[in-house]
């Protein structure tokens, strides 16, 4: 059996969607002749926990642990609500930024670069040097972000004759928060550079969506590989609709995804479709940014609001399959045009209608559009929203509101990692 070292930071009892990908990709490479070694921190600073997700790690998988020492520890003594936050990516718009947020978002950005998990990778490097030695080990994928551990697999490619594949769940200096760090001129060219040599050094770039391709494909000649996220079947069962003619979103509501043209809408149907005020539910669930909170509140939708919390992810699961309808937000951005939420994959299986907003040209539109799943707006159609959601409603009214949706075996986990293990195992 092959044996392949996979450098993460997110792992078990980690939650949110960071870890899905590679807990999933372990969970399946032994069915493919691949022993997976993960690597991870022992004292890791995660935003969000969910200890269920253990359960999922299997038992002949080997789980190495090494120290790391967490800068966003240490700045939780000075704020621990804020830097939580921003640890999670959450960083509020420029006119609401306090004092505060403006110190710790300078710091993230210019005295650790590309992370604060920087400090990780010497450490790492010499524990792992000698352990791929010993087991004889040719091939080590990183997974960011953070991207810092990539520099991992960088260091390790220069000492040692092994293969490197790095893969890049989020691109790096193109990422939605990226430039809102308060770069410095001199910490912006040391990102780009980082990165330019990380793209340059890999063997193989791995990404999850066709846009990332084409973006690093103008930096590198390296080979690039799109294997997207994806969902696990998982036997959840079949779950009573909400009563109420429910809009869900699921995962974390950053600030600059604030979909003003939803609020609008939702604001003049209740006034303009008889029945709606007393059956809308707007349900949020996971870390929302008040920027949002305030927003539905300035918009008199709060009478409808549901605000769930972090739940699990198999709570979430649930929440899915109950829902009348699934809310899917990206940033109104070019920089987010590749950035295809995880959460998506696990939408489309739950058969459930997914309303989705985005920029035009997103990854994640066309996939909607060909696996029949729902509808995609950009942030100029407000009036098609509009039409959607009274027509999603008079569905949901007569009892008739599902899809079709179609494809959707390309986009589970196992045959996914098949796709993976062709890669590891090619000469």
């Amino acid at each position: 059996m092959k044996k392949v070292l996979i450098i993460t930071y997110y792992f078990p009892p980690a939650g949110g969607p960071g870890v899905q990908r590679w807990l999933k990709f372990v969970k399946y490479l032994p069915e493919y002749e691949i022993q997976p070694i993960v690597y991870v921190p022992e004292n890791p600073s995660y935003p969000i926990l969910d200890e269920a997700l253990a359960a999922e790690i299997p038992k002949n998988v080997i789980v190495l642990k090494k120290r790391i020492f967490e800068p966003y520890a240490l700045a939780g003594l000075f704020s621990k609500n804020k830097t939580k936050k921003i640890s999670s990516g959450i960083i509020p718009t420029e006119r609401k930024q306090t004092t505060i947020d403006k110190v710790l978002l300078w710091i993230r950005g210019n005295l650790f670069i590309p992370d604060a998990r920087v400090f990780w990778v010497k450490p790492s490097v010499s524990f792992l040097k000698k352990y791929i030695q010993e087991q004889e080990i040719d091939t080590v994928i990183t997974s960011g972000p953070p991207h810092s551990l990539h520099l991992i697999g960088m260091k390790l490619k220069s000492k040692l004759n092994i293969r490197w594949v790095a893969d890049f769940r989020d691109p790096w200096t193109t990422i939605g928060y990226h430039d809102k760090l308060r770069l410095s001129d001199y910490a912006a060219k040391e990102h780009k550079a980082l990165e330019l040599q990380v793209l340059n050094a890999a063997d193989t770039i791995l990404v999850t969506s066709k846009n990332t391709k084409l973006e690093f494909q103008k930096k590198t000649p390296k080979p690039i590989e799109v294997i997207t996220n994806g969902y696990d079947v998982k036997n959840i069962g079949k779950q009573t609709l909400d009563e109420k003619f429910s809009l869900a979103h699921i995962g974390s509501f950053l600030s600059e995804r604030n979909p003003i043209i939803l609020w609008q809408s939702l604001s003049e149907l209740v006034v303009e479709v008889p029945g709606l005020a007393q059956n809308l539910e707007l349900k949020l669930i996971g870390t929302i940014s008040k920027d949002i909170l305030d927003t539905i509140q300035s918009y008199n939708l709060n009478e409808y609001l549901n605000c769930i919390g972090y739940i699990s992810h198999q709570e979430a699961l649930v929440e899915q399959r109950k829902s009348q309808v699934l809310l899917l937000i990206e940033i109104n951005s070019l920089q987010t045009i590749s950035i295809i939420p995880g959460k998506l994959f696990e939408y489309m299986v739950s058969e459930r209608p997914i309303i989705a907003i985005g920029p035009r040209g997103s990854d994640f539109a066309e996939i909607i559009s060909n696996t029949n799943s729902g509808v995609f707006f950009d942030y100029s159609e407000k009036e098609s929203l509009k039409r959607t959601i009274k027509d999603y409603y008079q569905k949901y009214l007569d009892w008739n509101l599902k899809t079709h949706p179609v494809g959707l075996d390309q986009y589970s986990r196992k045959n996914l990692t098949a796709r993976l293990a062709q890669l590891i195992l090619k000469p």
